[in-house]
């Protein structure tokens, strides 16, 4: 069976690294150049008008980088994303940290051809390229001062990159779980205990088995009796704080 044709859009400020990767490219099997973008605003406007299946997108540029465009890329049907710099030694142990796919300038070959393998190998997986998205933006956040947090939700075929302290609770329903931001609720793409994992130990605490709350996002704690309480978030959403868990919330909040 054929491969699929892998379009792909090229985005660098320097017209001589666009020539160069694009040649590259074309010497390789399967692969089509749909277009090339030479700044991040740019870039968007590209992705929305050529919906490439391949994005290969330098980090420092004018107007918008490259961290910039992936974080704008979210809730959009985010194409594969491979980085490609010439310096930026905070970002590159990101990257590596994160297990994104980056290459280094100048481009080596043989590097470039791995790198258009995988994104092949990525096509028609939606969740897989969030969740790259989210690991390029995260990475992008800690390539400079502080760290954020990056977490996927799913909204019917679109998915969000959502910072984890814009999200207000984790809420557990039968075998899905939905992430609670103030405007809306997402379906997340990971069970509870994992999202605990990932999250837990910090302002993030389990509150009930079927639900975990961002501490920040506390508004009002009621007694509902000697062992149970009641926490009323920002939005006014409310939850049961399980017996159980009751004096870890007390003493986090110093209540």
């Amino acid at each position: 069976m054929e491969s699929p044709v892998l379009r792909t859009l090229i985005v660098d400020d320097e017209p001589i690294a666009r020539r160069v990767l694009r040649e590259d490219l074309e010497l390789l099997p399967g692969v089509e150049i749909a277009g090339e973008a030479e700044n991040g605003k740019e870039a968007l406007l590209r992705i929305e008008e050529l919906k490439p299946d391949l994005v290969l997108l330098d980090l420092q540029m004018p107007v918008m980088s490259g961290f910039e465009v992936a974080r704008s890329l979210a809730g959009r049907s985010a194409p594969v994303i491979v980085i490609v710099t010439a310096f930026d030694e905070h970002a590159i142990q990101a990257f590596e940290a994160g297990a994104i796919d980056y290459l280094l300038k100048p481009v080596n070959e043989t590097r470039l051809r791995r790198a258009v393998e995988r994104a092949r190998n990525m096509l028609g997986r939606p969740l897989d390229a969030a969740n790259q998205l989210a690991r390029i933006a995260a990475a992008g956040d800690r390539s400079g001062p502080g760290e954020r947090r990056k977490v996927v939700g799913r909204s019917g075929a679109d998915y969000f990159l959502v910072d984890a302290d814009e999200i207000l609770a984790f809420q557990a329903e039968g075998a899905m779980v939905w992430m609670i931001t103030a405007k809306r609720r997402l379906l997340a793409t990971q069970p509870l205990r994992a999202i605990e994992e990932r999250l837990g130990g910090g302002r993030f605490q389990r509150v009930h088995r079927n639900a975990i709350l961002n501490l920040d996002h506390v508004r009002k704690m009621s007694a509902l009796s000697s062992q149970r309480w009641l926490v009323t978030l920002s939005n006014s959403l409310q939850l049961v704080v399980s017996k159980r868990q009751a004096s870890s919330i007390r003493r986090i909040l110093q209540w």
